[in-house]
């Protein structure tokens, strides 16, 4: 069964020498239970700069996928520890990262609950920073 959900995201990007940059969104998706696992997803904005982009979070035992289709299309994967290489795909080209993951936390229920990422991020196999996401899901069926 498809739940809607109201997500209140905070993502912080920290690249070399620069100031941290905070996006927070608050936006309405979906949460479901398919094949042992959550789909948790939403149309992004203008505001993060990825209008037209749906972002899903698949949580699984062992691992959390985020999965981006659209004009932008990826694919990474977060186990702590274990480094996810996968192809960025842009309108305009494509580039290879590499993500490590640092610290993992999920807690998800039918009625809602959060994730946690933090990560390393590589470009082109040269350091690019880190990435924190967190994630807080409330149903609002």
């Amino acid at each position: 069964m498809t739940h809607k959900v109201l997500l209140s995201i905070t993502g912080t990007q920290t690249y070399a020498d620069q100031e941290p940059d905070t996006i927070e969104l608050v936006t309405e998706g979906t949460m479901v239970f398919t094949n042992g696992g959550w789909d948790i997803s939403y149309q992004e904005s203008e505001l993060t700069g990825l209008a037209g982009v749906t972002t899903t979070f698949r949580v699984e035992p062992d691992k959390v996928t985020l999965v981006r289709t659209g004009p932008l299309r990826s694919t990474m994967e977060f186990r702590v520890g274990q480094p996810h290489d996968s192809l960025y795909e842009m309108e305009f080209g494509a580039l290879m990262l590499t993500v490590t993951t640092r610290h993992m936390f999920f807690d998800i229920l039918p009625e809602g609950g959060c994730i946690d990422l933090l990560y390393d991020i590589e470009i082109e196999k040269a350091e690019a920073g880190q990435v924190e996401y967190h994630l807080d899901i409330r149903s609002i069926d």
